[in-house]
């Protein structure tokens, strides 16, 4: 972003009355809407309905379209819809009919019974599943087309505050609603509020949507008969890596185990498989290398084939291939990776954090008090982050503000360490919720904006929904070993290893404070304090490379402008 493009402050609070942020924060709600209601409070539903805690879980697999979105982000891209896309261009037309879909499966949910219907009700799931994460492709390409780098962080602010607007709705009104009238009348609701999004999105102002090139196979003779075997073949190599990666991302074998049940693998065969593939501490060995196999087979199925090329093999070549290599053109090989790393590590310290209600509970917090202050005064806190990250990208630009970003949050988890000296204390909850979680709303303000200029016109889906998923692996990954990182420091510590250095930070520590937790990990509560104060050490250190990433990527984007486009 150049200075002539710097906002003042009066002048970004207001942009915050444009039209387009307005809708932004609209469409922010109606992305969370869908991914709420049938991630959390849908099991509520379930449970109400008596099914047991394993069938509640695999209900989770309905957002599995969330983590895969860039599979079918080409599509996005590329497709006019008929009729809609005259009216509404390309991005307003896939994020209504998307909406259309999502009321329709809200509404029908509505009128089914999980005891009665459950395989009904699971299909729509993941169909509203699948409609929002598309809707969401298209909110984001819409979000980065509709303005210019000046607006980015606004934006981005704008669609943050909306989600977490609908997090509130969805995982409260349904619950109220359901209590006092019934689940039926309660997601009726739901499928009307959906209805606001399709009004923001004809309010919406068209975007500058530049349709990249899909003339790939000009000179190529038509076979219709072969092509069909041969999309099938490609289109199975797609679903298989799909599958395959999704499962490796979710750590669930649920999808993989109704395949193998169909070529004659016993129930007691899928259990053991199941519970190897989700192990919590060695999964991870599993996991990763499914991830990378399923990534693996797409990229096999968009190879020409060999001596002979074809029609699909040149299209889908040029669908997957063509927002890489402009990527790439732009800002050449190696720094292209360079800034693919930097991306994958920006949020590996809050991704770690995925031990944060039982580290809460081990202190001595009870679950009203948990969701008080970090379900809702945590909100308010991430939200003014969120509002902080937007204005520094109005005053200091895209990559400053990213440098800024990734110091935020491994630097904001250095307040665990003193949190848990603490012991079940009420104003040190209040504070370091309050640092941390302002910490991590000016990060992923900071990281949005970033991949967002990062995109090319008539790549932008593709490209984005690349960024957005490739952000997340590591980090889930990571995330699984954080319990054990906890419990083997602790009993490191126990022995008198180097953990245990950390042990006479606990000796005032109040009565009571840790103790179960030490219970259940068989060590005194002052070594499992050591073996926290090893992990959020733990989860600072790993922020540190991607620190050091920022400031490489920083120096040569600022040197250097990306190479012109093709």
């Amino acid at each position: 972003m150049s200075e002539s493009k710097r906002l003042t402050t009066w002048e970004f609070v207001k942009s915050l009355r444009d039209r387009r942020v307005f809708v932004m924060l609209l469409l922010g709600a109606s992305a969370g809407l869908p991914f709420f209601l049938i991630f959390d409070t849908l099991s509520a539903w379930l449970r109400e309905a008596e099914l047991d805690l394993s069938t509640i879980s695999v209900f989770a697999l309905a957002t599995l379209s969330y983590a895969l979105k860039f599979v079918w982000a080409p599509v996005v891209d590329r497709l006019k819809l008929p009729l809609l896309y005259r009216l509404l261009g390309q991005r307003r037309s896939w994020m209504l009919l998307m909406q259309g879909l999502i009321v329709i499966g809200l509404w029908a949910i509505a009128g089914s019974d999980p005891s009665l219907n459950l395989g009904q009700v699971a299909l729509i799931a993941v169909l509203v599943g699948f409609c929002g994460a598309t809707q969401d492709i298209a909110i984001d390409a819409w979000r980065i087309e509709v303005v210019d780098e000046t607006f980015y962080g606004t934006m981005a602010a704008a669609y943050q505050w909306g989600f977490r607007i609908a997090m509130i709705v969805a995982g409260a009104l349904p619950l109220v609603l359901a209590d006092a009238y019934g689940w039926n009348l309660s997601y009726a609701v739901m499928a009307a509020c959906m209805l606001i999004a399709l009004g923001a999105t004809v309010l919406a102002p068209r975007e500058a949507y530049n349709r990249p090139p899909t003339r790939f196979t000009e000179g190529m003779e038509a076979k219709p008969a072969l092509e069909v075997v041969e999309w099938a073949g490609r289109g199975l190599l797609i679903l298989g890596g799909a599958l395959l990666a999704g499962s490796g991302l979710a750590a669930n074998a649920t999808f993989l185990n109704v395949l193998a049940g169909w070529f004659g693998q016993t129930p007691a065969q899928a259990e053991a498989f199941k519970a190897v593939w989700e192990a919590r501490e060695t999964g991870i060995f599993i996991q990763f290398p499914a991830v990378l196999a399923g990534l693996g087979l797409i990229a096999l199925a968009c190879v020409p084939l060999p001596g002979a090329p074809t029609r699909p093999g040149a299209y889908l070549r040029r669908a997957y291939g063509e927002p890489l290599g402009d990527f790439f053109r732009r800002f050449g090989g190696r720094f292209g990776l360079l800034i693919l790393a930097l991306i994958c590590m920006y949020r590996l310290s809050d991704f770690v954090l995925n031990i944060m209600n039982p580290f809460y509970q081990d202190l001595g917090f009870t679950l009203t008090q948990i969701a008080e202050v970090r379900k809702v005064y945590g909100v308010v806190a991430s939200m003014a982050g969120i509002a902080a990250g937007a204005w520094l990208v109005s005053r200091l630009g895209i990559v400053r503000t990213m440098v800024i970003g990734v110091f935020a949050s491994p630097l904001s988890n250095l307040i665990f360490i003193w949190l848990a000296t603490q012991g079940p204390s009420m104003p040190a909850l209040y504070a370091a919720i309050t640092i941390d979680n302002f910490a991590t709303g000016v990060a992923g303000t900071a990281l949005i904006v970033y991949m967002s200029s990062l995109t090319a016109s008539g790549f932008t889906a593709t490209q984005y929904a690349l960024f957005s998923s490739l952000y997340a692996i590591f980090g889930k990954i990571l995330a699984s070993q954080s319990g054990r990182i906890v419990e083997g420091s602790a009993r490191m510590a126990e022995a008198g290893g180097p953990t245990s250095v950390f042990r006479p930070l606990f000796a005032g520590l109040p009565e009571g404070s840790l103790a179960k937790g030490a219970e259940i990990a068989g060590v005194t509560p002052v070594s499992l304090g050591a073996g926290y104060v090893t992990f959020f050490t733990y989860s600072v250190t790993i922020g540190v490379i991607a620190v050091g990433l920022a400031f490489t990527v920083a120096r040569r984007q600022q040197a250097e402008q990306p190479k012109t486009e093709s």
